[in-house]
């Protein structure tokens, strides 16, 4: 028996709502099938017919939200080669503002390190290659990558979870002028790095 696309893609994501409701106020540890489907308003045989479990669930939901590295390769070039301006970064944080109730829970306190390392890891396999000739050695590039995607995500998660709208501008302002013109400049010269 052939099911309706469109029931199942719906279906589907009455589960993953469900779950993830559950599973950003109590975590993995405390969502269970049996409280997802309660709340979905299914049987268990449905939630197994799209997931395995709850840690299949959310690996699909994380895998949903990591970028298409091939999409993006132009807008990752054009920040570190600096051209359009605030535009790629601006073009981030609206990325990031879009899927905000996924990433302020998997990439805050109580998120998930593993999404944290998968997101910072397919942004760096996009930079890589446009770093890889300014810099000097192999720890270089690495420590600067780590740098500069940990240092991006900490100050969108923060802002997303200071300000229900954060102003982007500004964000993407300051983001622009730490990569451009590094930490001290932005202390207006009144702290000295020395």
């Amino acid at each position: 028996m052939k099911h309706n696309p469109d029931i199942t893609a719906q279906t589907r994501k009455n589960l993953m709502d469900a779950f993830w409701d559950l599973y950003s106020k109590e975590g993995i540890a405390k969502t269970s099938v049996r409280e997802i489907v309660g709340k979905a308003g299914y049987n268990r045989s449905t939630f197994y017919e799209y997931f395995t479990d709850v840690y299949d669930m959310l690996e699909q939901i994380e895998a949903s939200l990591l970028p298409d590295i091939e999409k993006h390769r132009p807008i990752i070039q054009d920040v570190i080669m600096g051209t359009g301006a605030h535009q790629p970064l601006k073009h981030l944080a609206e990325v990031y503002s879009k899927n905000k109730k996924y990433f302020v829970v998997l990439l805050g306190k109580n998120g998930d390190p593993a999404f944290q390392e998968k997101i910072k890891n397919v942004y760096k396999e996009l930079v890589r290659p446009h770093l890889h000739p300014l810099v000097a050695d192999a720890f270089t590039l690495e420590c600067t990558l780590e740098y500069m995607i940990s240092a991006f995500l900490g100050v969108m998660t923060y802002c997303f979870t200071r300000e229900e709208n954060p102003d982007i501008e500004k964000m993407v302002q300051l983001l622009g002028s730490l990569i451009n013109d590094g930490l001290q400049k932005n202390f207006n010269g009144n702290v000295s790095m020395e």
